[in-house]
C-alpha cells in the first residue's frame, strides 16, 4: 500500500459568504482547490502551487483545519486542509485540464457539497486550526 498526501486549501470570502471551490473532470465532483503533493515539495509548498495552478488566485496558506485519511484504490491517502488568504486575484481563470469550473459557491452550499468534512465548511471557517510548522 502506498501512501499519498493531498492537500486543499479554503479560500472564504467573508463579505459575500461564499467559498472558492473547483469542479473536478475526473469524477466530476466539487472540492476545494487542491491535489496531490509532488516529490521533495512541502505540503504547504503543494498547497500555494494547487491553488495557482487550478484558480489562477495567488494565495499564502497558514493553519492546517483538518485532516482527513482514506484509503482508495491500494493508496494510504491523507489529506490536509489549509486556511488560505489571498494574496492576487486573476485577471482571468486560467483553463486547468483536470478543472471543469472555477466558482465562488455560498458557503450554505458548499457545506452541502464538500461531504467529506462531516460538520461541514462553516465549521473549519469558525476553528483557529493548528500550525503548521517545517522541521527543519
Amino acid at each position: 500500500m502506498k501512501r499519498v498526501d493531498v492537500v486543499y486549501t479554503l479560500l472564504y470570502d467573508q463579505t459575500t459568504n461564499k467559498v472558492l471551490l473547483v469542479l473536478n473532470k475526473k469524477n466530476t465532483k466539487w472540492s476545494l482547490p487542491g491535489g496531490g503533493v509532488e516529490w521533495r515539495e512541502t505540503l504547504r509548498e503543494a498547497a500555494v502551487r494547487e491553488v495557482q495552478e487550478e484558480t489562477g488566485y495567488i494565495v499564502t496558506v497558514s493553519s492546517i483545519l483538518a485532516v482527513n485519511e482514506a484509503f482508495l484504490n491500494k493508496n494510504h491517502v491523507h489529506f490536509f486542509t489549509f486556511q488560505g488568504q489571498i494574496l492576487e486575484v486573476p485577471e482571468i481563470i486560467p483553463i486547468e485540464k483536470d478543472i471543469l469550473k472555477v466558482e465562488w459557491v455560498d458557503l450554505e452550499e458548499a457545506d452541502r457539497l464538500l461531504t467529506y468534512y462531516p460538520d461541514g465548511v462553516s465549521r473549519l471557517i469558525s476553528t483557529a486550526g493548528v500550525k503548521y510548522t517545517l522541521q527543519e
